[in-house]
């Protein structure tokens, strides 16, 4: 009886893995066109094949195609099998295409490249110095390309067939030039430290210096996914990862002479920054802009540099009373005579535009929204930007002339977003809302639409009978909090269901939001869950006042707001208040162990996957964006530290981590174990051997949902 039973509950099991594929990554993702690689009059675009053999030449106004650009079969000198991506050089004269390609951390990857001549049809490595490299870069002129490899900066020059080393002092886990460290690729979204001058003179590029900064070890064991080398003897990843409170990398700016050989310093003064997150020329070589803060990130300043006299200026200044958003120094457009910056100085981030003597010239967008995104302006002086100026939950892209006057050219109810080709003369248009799936159009300058690139259709029969999103708001101290429900199919409000709090809530986050998603949620809700979101205080889209609430006590009103939540959602008559769980990945693993860890907590079982569990655990850039210094806010950190509250754990709670998780380390996990046992108690714990932190290969995705629901049947009971 006993192996009959282990059998129909295995095959149970199994079923469930079978379905719930269908609904988490990678099976749920809807269908996207390729990205459209433009030529540089704008009249054609390049894509890469299907079978990665080929890149096409299409007709922008008509789709058609006009013939073929690169054959893998057919290349003089050199062939390869195959093309994983490519670029186009600002002539349009030649490409950079790659394969092999082998990624590092969430962004980065290094590969085999070639430079490919479109009229000669030759392709040549890009080097033959060095097998791999990174983050290549064309000259304006396209006649060098600047690459890295080893740590260090290289240019090839094309017409020379001929390799410069810029740089010679790169040394693993030691000194990066011209490719950003973890921590800046992470937190700051870069992925290429190097700047070519207009004139091509030029190349300017980041130094990181990690000497200071202390080296975190990943195991690497044997299994059936990758590595399996190391089944006998486990392995290690080693690299710099700065926790809260310890050294950073020390950055630099330098600019190489192409002519004389010869590598100056720009001289900024450290002593007032922290961080560099970009640089960028303008359309001037002498005006390279640099973009600083300070290690609170409440201090962000533009400065504006000759790199040919090495003499620096102040450009730009922005202040708060917390933190910077990420758009103000990630999202700023360089023109000939003016810049256009990001700024919440009104308490909702709005664009401004300034000259280069850093005078405003006028304020472009107001309002009590916030803007999410700029895209640039076309040559009639029309700005696009992306904002929440139909609410929260929306995303709207519009345009504003120079008179002010705003128009949609996206529907106000959803979720869009818009890729603009480099003149922006055309423009991609992606549209979604929670019960229609990602359409995607090309626009002219004009905003009519010239055809539809991608419908879904397919997907829409394909998950007809999901259950959808329905929107509401939950009041809580006098404050509207934004949140989404998933109803079982069946719904019967006279009847009992289980409730799973689902959640994220990061500062500047939002989980809530009126576009197309096919979940783990959905398949829930088919299995008889009752399944709700809520956005807290400190996520995104609302403005400062709503954002900044969190600021230096992380875990303090997020958790409030979702406890609230639950207990609101316990009064319904359709909901069984006995039965409540808690589920979150990350942040929300965070919260969703602060959120059981409090007294008189709704909660009767939780899962909580890859959670930081105390804030010195994770790296300075993003903990002290929010929380400062250990040093500086030492009430902060022990009051949102989950390891101080495992006493008042009542609930079954299963932990899920990733053994090589670069960004939330196994550590935090291991430790709130510990802290566990040392208070006479214990969780139930699945760990993933070999996975980082999205735990997505090899099927794993899959096997992590069924596991919570299995975990969910066991301690709500059966639905």
């Amino acid at each position: 009886m006993l192996v009959l039973f282990v059998a129909i509950n295995m095959s149970a099991t199994n079923k469930c893995y079978n379905d719930i594929k269908n609904y988490v990554y990678p099976e749920n993702v809807a269908k996207s066109p390729k990205l459209f690689s433009y030529m540089p009059d704008e009249k054609t675009y390049l894509i890469l094949s299907d079978d990665g053999k080929s890149i096409l030449q299409y007709g922008i106004d008509n789709g058609e195609l006009l013939g073929t650009i690169l054959d893998v079969t057919l290349t003089r000198e050199n062939t390869i099998k195959n093309i994983q991506g490519f670029t186009i050089s600002p002539c349009g004269t030649k490409l950079l295409v790659y394969n092999n390609a082998s990624k590092i951390y969430r962004r980065s990857f290094d590969a085999e490249f070639y430079v490919f001549d479109i009229k000669r049809n030759i392709l040549k490595p890009l080097s033959t110095n060095h097998k791999r490299q990174r983050a290549p870069i064309f000259s304006n002129d396209g006649r060098m390309v600047a690459f890295v490899a080893q740590n260090n900066i290289y240019i090839k020059k094309l017409d020379y067939d001929s390799e410069v080393a810029v740089t010679v002092d790169g040394r693993l886990n030691s000194i990066i030039n011209g490719v950003p460290d973890w921590t800046y690729e992470e937190e700051f979204s870069v992925d290429s430290s190097i700047a070519w001058s207009p004139d091509n003179l030029m190349l300017c590029y980041i130094k990181y210096n990690e000497d200071e900064v202390q080296t975190y070890s990943l195991p690497i064991y044997g299994g059936i996914c990758e590595k399996t080398e190391f089944q006998l003897y486990p392995s290690q990843y080693q690299y710099k990862y700065p926790k809260s409170g310890t050294n950073n990398a020390k950055v630099s700016v330098h600019c190489y002479n192409i002519e004389t050989r010869k590598t100056m310093s720009i001289g900024i003064d450290m002593s007032r920054v922290e961080y560099i997150p970009m640089i960028s020329y303008t359309n001037d070589p002498n005006k390279l802009v640099i973009a600083t803060l300070n290690r609170n990130q409440n201090k962000f300043e533009l400065l504006l540099a000759n790199p040919k006299t090495t003499i620096v200026k102040s450009l730009y200044k922005d202040e708060t009373n917390a933190w910077i958003d990420q758009i103000c120094y990630t999202n700023i457009k360089l023109y000939d005579d003016y810049f256009v910056v990001s700024s919440a100085r009104s308490g909702f981030n709005h664009l401004y535009k300034y000259s280069y003597l850093g005078v405003e010239l006028e304020q472009i967008t107001n309002g009590n929204y916030d803007v999410l995104n700029y895209y640039g302006n076309d040559k009639k002086g029309v700005h696009y930007f992306l904002s929440t100026k139909s609410g929260a939950i929306n995303r709207v892209v519009s345009k504003i002339d120079k008179k002010g006057n705003i128009v949609d050219v996206s529907k106000s109810d959803g979720c869009a977003s818009a890729i603009f080709s480099p003149l922006m003369n055309y423009y991609v248009l992606n549209y979604s809302n929670s019960s229609q799936p990602p359409i995607y159009a090309l626009y002219n300058s004009m905003n009519k639409e010239i055809r539809i690139l991608e419908s879904n259709k397919d997907i829409l029969s394909k998950y007809s009978m999901m259950p959808k999103r329905e929107f509401f708001t939950i009041t809580h101290r006098d404050i509207d909090l934004n949140a989404y429900i998933i109803k079982p199919i069946d719904f019967n409000e006279n009847k009992k269901y289980p409730l799973i709090m689902t959640h994220y809530n990061g500062p500047s986050s939002q989980t809530v939001l009126n576009k197309w998603s096919v979940d783990w949620e959905n398949y829930f809700a088919m299995q008889g869950y009752i399944v709700v979101c809520v956005d807290g205080r400190g996520t995104g889209g609302r403005g400062q006042s709503f954002q900044n609430v969190v600021y230096k006590n992380l875990g303090y009103y997020e958790t409030l707001d979702l406890i609230a939540a639950a207990n609101y959602m316990s009064t319904k008559q359709y909901v069984d208040s006995n039965r409540i769980g808690i589920y979150g990945w990350s942040y929300g693993g965070y919260e969703t162990l602060m959120a059981i860890s409090q007294n008189e907590n709704p909660y009767s079982a939780a899962v909580a996957i890859a959670p930081v569990t105390d804030w010195r655990f994770y790296d300075t850039a993003y903990t002290e964006r929010f929380m400062l210094t250990p040093q500086e806010n030492e009430d902060g950190y022990i009051n949102s530290s989950t390891l101080n509250l495992v006493n008042n754990v009542k609930c079954p709670l299963l932990i899920m981590s990733g053994t090589s998780d670069d960004n939330v380390h196994i550590s935090n996990t291991m430790e709130y174990a510990s802290s566990l046992v040392e208070a006479g108690k214990y969780c139930d714990l699945f760990l993933f051997p070999n996975m980082n932190h999205s735990i997505n290969e090899c099927g794993a995705r899959a096997v992590v949902y069924t596991k919570m629901l299995n975990y969910f049947d066991k301690n709500l009971g059966k639905r």
